[in-house]
């Protein structure tokens, strides 16, 4: 009788990797600087993937995007390639449309190496804390004033008046809105919690009870049980 054919273990795409537990800082052997992937961080990237037409339902293949939907061959590096798609011509690549000079200054910044999907999701941290909206996704709430920051940045976003900050073809609020909080309770739902570490008993101090009379033989004894055994070398 044949056996059954073993289950092949599937690796979760980036858009559902979190790390709840981690804080912003330096990291590695390089000690460069690492940006936290909390629920409300990763939401916030899935939704600027979203808009940018990179979202690719969560699939790593986002990140392989080329302006007007081509696929890079490889993640080495920034493609800096210019594109010309209808009446429009771009340079912009990776899962958060990267311009080549924009990318260029996070990678460096951040002292990153490749263009792979771990080195884009920091880049594109670095840009929202460049445009002052870190504190504001850190706070789980997709704003106007969110994404009005952020459209200077990232096209397909809305400033306040609710059009491209470049005169672009740009996504609505409530559509963004309504994708990030679904992705972002899908997150959480997803996300585990810490371990809780139960607390140590409290340690009381033992009273030692004085022996009378000092000089006695069962005193002698009593304080040698407390010292312990003496090792070999120093003598019995």
């Amino acid at each position: 009788m044949g056996s059954a054919p073993a289950a092949v273990a599937t690796e979760r795409p980036r858009s559902q990797v979190i790390a709840s537990s981690v804080v912003d800082g330096l990291a590695g052997i390089e000690r460069s600087f690492r940006y936290a992937l909390t629920p409300e961080r990763r939401a916030l990237l899935n939704t600027i993937r979203y808009a940018e037409g990179t979202w690719a339902r969560g699939a790593d293949l986002g990140y392989r995007v080329m302006f007007g939907g081509g696929l890079m061959s490889g993640l080495e590096r920034h493609p800096d390639r210019v594109i010309y798609s209808g009446r429009y011509a771009s340079a912009a690549a990776g899962a958060y449309q990267f311009m080549p000079f924009t990318w260029t200054m996070a990678s460096r910044t951040l002292n990153l190496q490749g263009f792979g999907p771990e080195v884009q999701d920091q880049a594109a941290l670095f840009l929202i804390q460049r445009r002052g909206a870190l504190q504001l996704a850190d706070e789980g709430v997709f704003t106007p004033e969110l994404a009005a920051k952020l459209a200077p940045e990232w096209a397909s976003f809305p400033t306040l008046a609710g059009y491209s900050y470049y005169g672009q073809p740009v996504k609505r609020y409530n559509v963004l809105k309504t994708f990030y909080e679904r992705n972002l309770a899908q997150l959480r739902a997803t996300a585990s919690p810490l371990p809780m570490v139960p607390p140590l008993p409290p340690v009381h101090a033992v009273e030692e009870t004085r022996c009378e009379p000092v000089q006695s033989l069962r005193c002698h004894l009593e304080a040698l049980d407390r010292v312990g055994p003496r090792p070999l070398s120093q003598g019995v």
